[in-house]
């Protein structure tokens, strides 16, 4: 494992006092939760991951993402989850597309990868710990997504209780760890109408779980679907391009 690191350091010096890791994906949902770690007056720190998803693009746009907003620092960490695939984001398995995400099943769709917020968190967890800090962010939504059982608030509460008994700064009882989820609760409209109050520029960002070749979206996956309407219902356009009949 590896992690390779860009910083942003922030001119000014007071703002380091309340320290804040905030997971980056470089899509629409962590991107405004970084704004609203801003605007709670956190200093963030952003923890990108390079898994072995289908495509790298979500990691430029997080570095977009990280240095448009100023970010005191930004790691990408390297992590292989193709070792054992069990997703459509990390095998050879076709994503789904034109499914019907306004009345989804209660069947878990393939591109929930295996534990993957409980193994983005686990790290972030040990940053915030050298960090000192107590707050933790994650772009989570228990609305308009496709299902996954590590966005539920069940399973965010769950995590947050175990942070605490998992590490010598909670046992010692100099860390109080809290995870923010601010979108949980958030309509896909809500969230693209919270970032635009806080001056996201979406046009940096990136959904497709299966883009072109040239970086356009398909416009028919799940993340492209759900995306779209959330502008559409927002009464906004979205920025980004889309390939052609999408």
């Amino acid at each position: 494992m590896s992690v390779l690191s860009t910083t942003a350091a922030s001119s000014d010096a007071t703002s380091v006092a309340r320290p804040a890791v905030v997971l980056l994906s470089g899509g629409l949902d962590s991107t405004t939760v970084l704004a609203v770690a801003r605007r709670e007056g956190f200093t963030p720190y952003a923890m990108t991951f390079r898994y072995g998803q289908r495509h790298s693009l979500e990691i430029d746009a997080a570095r977009r993402v990280a240095a448009a907003h100023r970010v005191e620092k930004h790691v990408v960490v390297d992590i292989d989850l193709r070792q054992w695939g069990g997703s459509a984001l990390t095998a050879d398995v076709a994503v789904p597309k034109d499914r019907d995400v306004a009345h989804p099943s209660a069947e878990i769709p393939v591109t929930y990868v295996p534990a993957r917020n409980t193994i983005f968190l686990s790290f972030a967890l040990a940053w915030a710990e050298t960090l000192n800090a107590q707050a933790i962010f994650i772009g989570v939504n228990a609305l308009d997504y496709s299902g996954y059982p590590d966005c539920r608030p069940e399973y965010i509460a769950a995590f947050e209780q175990m942070a605490n008994l998992a590490t010598r700064a909670g046992v010692e009882g100099t860390q109080r760890l809290k995870i923010h989820a601010p979108l949980q609760h958030l309509s896909k409209a809500d969230i693209v109408r919270l970032g635009a109050e806080l001056g996201v520029d979406f046009s940096i960002t990136t959904s497709c779980y299966d883009p072109a070749a040239d970086g356009r979206a398909c416009g028919h996956c799940d993340a492209c679907q759900l995306r779209l309407r959330g502008f559409a219902e927002a009464g906004s356009v979205d920025p980004i391009a889309y390939a052609v009949g999408s």
